[in-house]
């Protein structure tokens, strides 16, 4: 293959990781290639972990578990960014947060890195490096084994750390939220540990595009009942969040 193919299929796999799906004329006319084209990469692709195809084009597999930390952050990035700092909104100089694994919390915290007197709990590696510069924030880190494709800490060990600290929020992401399969994770360790949590302090912050609406993943996490508050983007459906306010969550939308 030669170097601007390759460099071609580098740049179409970083435009799906932004976007989440693109049908083939759309690629054509981006990258100014035939369809024919567009089409032999996209086979390249799919050999990969990570894709998958519709009629008509290719989309990113957000439910495979292959796909890296980083690789996920460019999953609806612009959405998760807004997402990222309208939640910050809810926390308060003073206030000790627990804050979760995952590229949308993630975005919250690179927006308290000038807050005072925040205590911030978290099981989070990129959380950690985020803030630890931040002099007006306390760290708080719960140990545990390390889950690379999450860059998260898991295990009992954080269970008992958290078992012997309050926090006033919890903010995590989810990977599914259906109106009576509730909220869902794909990974049953992670699971064990978002149950937890979402009993660890008065206030649960749901941090979620609207991609995770309407889905059910295998291991289950709570109950809408229990989210405090939805932080989410502008193409959520609207029935769904007027079911959402029957359980007396709160919404904030990020806008555009």
């Amino acid at each position: 293959m030669s170097v601007t193919n390759e460099r071609r299929k580098i740049a179409i796999r970083e435009y799906l990781l932004r976007s989440g799906s693109a049908k083939v004329s759309e690629l054509s006319q981006h990258f100014n290639a035939s369809e024919a084209t567009i089409r032999r990469d996209i086979l390249e692709l799919l050999r990969e972990s990570g894709f998958k195809k519709f009629r008509g084009g290719i989309a990113v597999d957000d439910t495979n578990s292959e796909l890296s930390f980083a690789q996920r952050s460019y999953l609806q990035s612009d959405k998760k960014r807004r997402i990222g700092r309208k939640a910050a909104e809810l926390v308060r100089d003073g206030e000790t947060v627990f804050l979760g694994s995952g590229s949308t919390v993630l975005e919250v915290a690179k927006n308290l890195t000038t807050r005072r007197n925040l205590t911030v709990i978290t099981n989070s590696l990129p959380v950690i490096t985020t803030l630890v510069e931040s002099p007006g924030v306390d760290l708080v880190v719960t140990g545990g084994a390390l889950r690379r494709p999450e860059l998260s800490f898991i295990g009992h060990i954080v269970g008992k750390t958290l078992s012997e600290l309050r926090a006033d929020k919890v903010i995590i992401g989810i990977q599914g939220i259906h109106p009576e399969s509730g909220l869902t994770n794909d990974f049953l360790p992670e699971a064990v540990l978002d149950r937890v949590l979402v009993t660890f302090a008065p206030q649960l912050i749901l941090v979620a595009d609207s991609s995770k609406i309407g889905k059910i993943n295998a291991s289950a996490v709570g109950g809408i009942e229990d989210i405090g508050w939805l932080v989410t983007d502008t193409s959520i459906d609207a029935n769904f969040l007027n079911g959402l306010r029957k359980h007396n969550v709160q919404i904030l939308i990020a806008d555009e």
